[in-house]
């Protein structure tokens, strides 16, 4: 029975899904940053929901598939509010674009390199542990390379949370701008009509056909990307159809709280698949991760002087991920998502293509370290014996 629990993930998110509900409106109250409470219920649900399955002894795992279908949900929504947006702002900004993600991939090997000597970590580990990719890249990549998949999740993870935590409350702090309440968001929840309803079948059916596609073709973040196309452009090819006539159509709130619990309950799984963290590899994992978020706060006065973009949307570009979360909090509070998004996509493309480089030279400054550190122990070694 218990293995019949573990495999039926379907019916485990749907659980959790359920449980992120109560603890959405808790952080709805407690927390002033409205329609993105629905990431922080996830992340409670499914750090409850692992930490329980452990203690009853129902051998629950974590499944990828939560996140993904959280992307792609999450990419739809995204997608139909960049179709209004302003581009314009976007193309003219390519190289500011640009120098931001080299700056935040180069500052996250000096951070992975100091994070090495501090905490005595071997250097590869420590590189993927601190370069923004997500947990799940980066600890794959930490399990086939026979690195210690312990300290990247954990490194991961904490940054993650750390982000999707700090951001929302420091950006609802200096902006002025009307946040959607859960209350609020609760009254457009469902389609409107069974056109609606029917729309929003056709759109999550193309929306699955293509991500298929960019999966098929190799595109990085296929979920998220291949939903962003489809979200951007659907209500321009549904204007085309010559029986319908300017259809005002977007998707219902649904499609939203569900993407986003799906993204909460990804990270919180992760904390609860972690059970034995030891406080010092935790302070360790600060480390890292403080100075990761302060790479991120520089690359922002770097935006705010070469651009004229305001200290907020900076801010949410350079933060350091994740990418589909940083995005919601500038969809929630109707600030610039073009902008955001172009940053962030710029950034996911550019580490998913040069992945095989960085992995590259990850490997040298392994061997590097390895020869230098031989070098060391046999000169030590020489000055013993002439002191015998």
């Amino acid at each position: 029975m218990n293995n019949r629990i573990a495999k039926n993930w379907l019916v485990i998110l749907g659980l959790e899904l359920l449980l992120s509900l109560p603890f959405s409106f808790a952080f709805g109250k407690i927390l002033p940053i409205g329609g993105i409470t629905w990431i922080f219920g996830g992340i409670a649900a499914g750090a409850l929901t692992i930490y329980t399955s452990r203690f009853a002894k129902w051998n629950i795992k974590p499944h990828p598939i939560g996140r993904k279908i959280g992307q792609a949900l999450v990419g739809t929504a995204i997608g139909f509010s960049i179709a209004n947006g302003n581009l314009e702002a976007v193309y003219s900004q390519l190289p500011t674009f640009l120098f931001l993600t080299l700056f935040i991939m180069i500052t996250g090997v000096f951070i992975g390199g100091f994070f090495s000597k501090v905490s005595r970590t071997n250097i590869f580990t420590a590189m993927l542990a601190t370069t923004p990719g997500g947990v799940g890249i980066m600890s794959s990549f930490a399990a086939e390379y026979k690195k210690d998949v312990a300290i990247v999740s954990l490194v991961q993870v904490i940054r993650v949370t750390s982000v999707v935590i700090i951001i929302p409350i420091l950006a609802r702090s200096i902006t002025n701008s009307n946040v959607t309440s859960v209350s609020n968001s609760i009254k457009s929840l469902f389609p409107a009509s069974s056109l609606s309803l029917l729309l929003l079948i056709i759109l999550l059916s193309c929306t699955f056909l293509v991500v298929r596609l960019a999966k098929k073709w190799q595109i990085p973040t296929p979920f998220f990307f291949g939903a962003l196309v489809v979200g951007t452009s659907f209500s321009y090819f549904l204007n085309l159809v010559p029986f319908l006539h300017e259809i005002n159509f977007t998707p219902p709130y649904i499609v939203n709280l569900i993407g986003q619990a799906l993204l909460g309950i990804s990270i919180g799984e992760a904390w609860g698949n972690n059970p034995k963290i030891k406080k010092r590899a935790i302070v360790y994992a600060l480390i890292p991760v403080s100075l990761t978020i302060v790479a991120g706060f520089i690359a922002a006065t770097f935006a705010w002087v070469l651009t004229p973009w305001d200290w907020l949307t900076c801010m949410l570009v350079t933060a350091p991920g994740g990418a589909a979360e940083m995005i919601l909090v500038a969809l929630s509070l109707n600030h610039n998502v073009e902008i955001v998004t172009a940053g962030h996509l710029m950034r996911l493309i550019a580490l998913n293509v040069s992945l095989p480089l960085w992995l590259l030279l990850f490997r040298y400054l392994e061997e590097k370290v390895a020869k230098n550190n031989y070098l060391l122990r046999g000169l030590t070694n020489d000055q013993s014996s002439k002191r015998i």
